[in-house]
């Protein structure tokens, strides 16, 4: 059983962007309540918030626990935690949609703030117990299978090249029949990796569960904690997503926080397999140097 990962106060408007889609009208106007006001909202008690949102008590504390916390208590000294840092000016502000008429500046400046908002939300919301224990057993593999389609299967590709670049057995899989012919053959000592934003894409849970079901250990790589992929997951790696627009939709956004762990990752298991991983590293290093220098190449015979 996974134990319960309780959300730093700075990730807690993340959070929100991230569930709200997946929440029932009246869980949103709760979570969306405690975003955009987490100084009134942190002086309510369980009624009070309940009586300002039109709703229950029991749907506000259902979206306490949604949101990761453990009751509204907890919800609530993350809220007082939240205004705390606003007051500071420590807290991140939320940026603006990105317009049709928007100049190509003010374009640049809007993404730059929510690449910037999107790394600091996964950061503060990642679980690194979590993420140790998907390094360890990346780190000791025999194999390593990673699973994703559209965007997400960019960045399975860029996760596996930095495992093979240090040494390690890694295979990216976007067709979905080769993923799952690929995933009978796991077992235990192999590791699967699912990366999905929504975590409901049938293609990624379905290796996922045979690899699962073969004894290997599993990660998702999700947006949703609670999602589909989870129950086949072993280790969850919830990641954040910038404000969605029309021009911008979830998949593009989602990337940039996907990156993130697959650089935890891979840094990771640079560290633990340190002694092997620097000379592979260096010896591709060099490789590709040779190959691109004038004198590298190929002579014809």
């Amino acid at each position: 059983m996974k134990e319960t990962f309780q959300p730093a106060p700075a990730a807690l408007a993340a959070k929100v962007r991230t569930l709200a889609p997946s929440m029932t009208r009246s869980m949103q106007r709760v979570a969306e309540a405690v975003a955009s006001d987490p100084v009134g909202c942190a002086a309510l008690t369980v009624t009070g918030l309940a009586e300002l949102t039109g709703t229950s008590e029991a749907t506000v504390v259902r979206t306490a626990r949604l949101l990761g916390y453990p009751g509204y208590r907890d919800l609530r000294l993350a809220l007082a935690g939240l205004a705390a840092q606003q007051q500071s000016g420590r807290a991140p502000s939320v940026t603006a949609d990105i317009a049709v008429d928007d100049p190509i500046a003010d374009v640049v400046a809007k993404l730059a703030r929510d690449e910037q908002q999107t790394l600091a939300d996964t950061a503060a919301g990642l679980d690194t117990a979590q993420l140790a224990a998907a390094v360890t057993a990346l780190a000791g593999a025999r194999r390593t299978d990673v699973y994703g389609i559209g965007a997400s299967g960019l960045v399975a590709q860029d996760l596996t090249q930095k495992l093979l670049r240090i040494g390690l057995i890694a295979h990216a899989h976007s067709d979905p029949h080769l993923a799952v012919t690929n995933a009978v053959q796991l077992r235990s000592g192999d590791v699967a990796i699912a990366i999905t934003h929504s975590g409901s894409t049938g293609d990624v849970i379905e290796p996922l569960r045979v690899a699962f079901e073969h004894g290997a250990t599993t990660v998702a790589i999700t947006g949703r904690p609670d999602a589909p992929v989870t129950q086949y997951a072993d280790h969850v790696l919830t990641t954040s997503t910038a404000r969605e627009s029309e021009l911008r939709p979830a998949a593009m956004s989602s990337r940039t926080s996907q990156l993130l762990v697959v650089d935890c990752l891979f840094v990771g298991v640079a560290q633990r397999t340190y002694e092997t991983a620097a000379p592979a590293l260096a010896a591709s290093y060099e490789a590709l140097a040779h190959r691109h220098s004038p004198r590298g190449g190929t002579t014809r015979r």
